[in-house]
């Protein structure tokens, strides 16, 4: 179990939710546009970052409402702990900017949920996870790394910070401080060095996963970080004081740690994922999620997190063969799912484990 009691109100088009009596498996059906999706949005909120969507929070809030607040219970030990996310109106008559995070009342900042859950999803815009650009990739490699280690959260930030503050000054007609440079430089490689050493740790986890499966029904993928950025902070900080000078003349940063891409290859054909067959990029996209569940379990074990995975849509294009294979693979990763689909029949197989939620214009009735 991870999460239950789950209340959602004013978000997206979901006035006042509530699911009770979660289980393993959840479904939510409806038809398109009913507020499925807006579900796993709500609860993909209880970890570090903007959502599945990658939305403003302005966009999540219902139409008509000053702000939106989600909570939930997280079931994973004695006494559940309640997890609260909410936008709030200042009072200044200006939209709601700042998003604040509870658990059981005490306040708790954004980067810190990952060390209570992990928190993994797949989405049909992901489907051109391969095509789109680098950066689509990077994030979610980066989720995948978060959800083993959560201490992710705490060097990207820190990164991303001095990075920002470096293209700033960088960018700045009149030539930089040496000394800001160089403590900034320091910043970002002690942060970046450790952001490298997570990813690294885990893809070759992962990787010695993916080698063990079956070419079939799901294609197996083989996956590293390109360009591997050095997990050395002096060999970073080295790299960027050299490249002032052409990276003063470009205006921004242009090696380290946030220029890295997931790199994967279909396993047997060493084909690129870039150039398989929209039907493959699926099903490698899927091997790797399901990899990477099983990967979580094992390694989130010790600090008892639970999984959460959240799966918009993901049997409505697979064959029987495949989504009987992939409910398998999901009841043997031991994490708590939720799925979309527009009418239970894709789910067949999964009567009688699963708790199931008609949805209909942003309002969830179980049944």
């Amino acid at each position: 179990m991870a999460f239950d009691r789950i209340q959602i109100a004013d978000f997206r088009n979901h006035r006042a939710t509530r699911l009770d009596g979660a289980a393993r498996f959840n479904l939510l059906v409806g038809a398109n546009g009913a507020g499925k999706t807006n579900v796993l949005e709500a609860l993909s909120l209880f970890t570090p970052g903007r959502g599945l969507r990658r939305a403003q929070l302005s966009e999540m809030t219902r139409d008509g409402a000053d702000g939106f607040a989600i909570g939930a219970d997280l079931v994973s030990g004695v006494t559940p702990v309640r997890l609260g996310t909410a936008v709030q109106p200042d009072g200044s008559g200006a939209p709601a900017s700042r998003r604040i995070v509870q658990a059981s009342g005490a306040p708790l900042p954004a980067s810190r949920l990952a060390e209570w859950l992990s928190v993994a999803w797949l989405t049909p815009a992901m489907d051109r996870l391969f095509t789109d650009s680098a950066s689509g990739r990077r994030r979610f490699l980066d989720r995948m790394v978060l959800a083993i280690r959560p201490d992710h959260a705490t060097f990207s930030g820190r990164y991303d910070k001095a990075l920002r503050e470096r293209n700033r000054l960088l960018s700045a007609d009149r030539s930089p401080d040496p000394a800001w440079l160089e403590a900034l430089e320091r910043e970002m490689a002690e942060a970046g060095a450790a952001i490298a050493a997570n990813r690294a740790a885990v893809v070759e986890a992962l990787s010695q996963r993916l080698a063990v499966l079956p070419d079939a029904p799901f294609a197996r993928p083989e996956i590293s970080v390109d360009p591997a950025s050095s997990a050395e902070a002096d060999a970073l900080a080295d790299k960027w004081r050299t490249s002032r000078s052409a990276e003063r003349g470009a205006g921004r940063t242009l090696s380290g740690p946030h220029r890295d891409d997931l790199a994967v290859i279909m396993a047997g054909t060493g084909r690129a994922a870039s150039e398989c067959s929209t039907g493959e990029q699926k099903a490698l996209l899927i091997a790797i999620t399901l990899a990477h569940a099983t990967l979580a379990k094992a390694q989130g074990a010790d600090g008892g997190r639970p999984l959460v995975l959240l799966l918009d849509e993901v049997a409505a294009h697979l064959d029987p063969v495949r989504r009987a294979a992939l409910f398998e693979r999901l009841e043997a990763s031991g994490a708590q799912v939720w799925m979309t689909g527009t009418e239970l029949a894709l789910f067949s197989g999964l009567e009688g484990k699963a708790a199931v939620w008609r949805v209909t214009e942003g309002v969830a009735e179980k049944a």
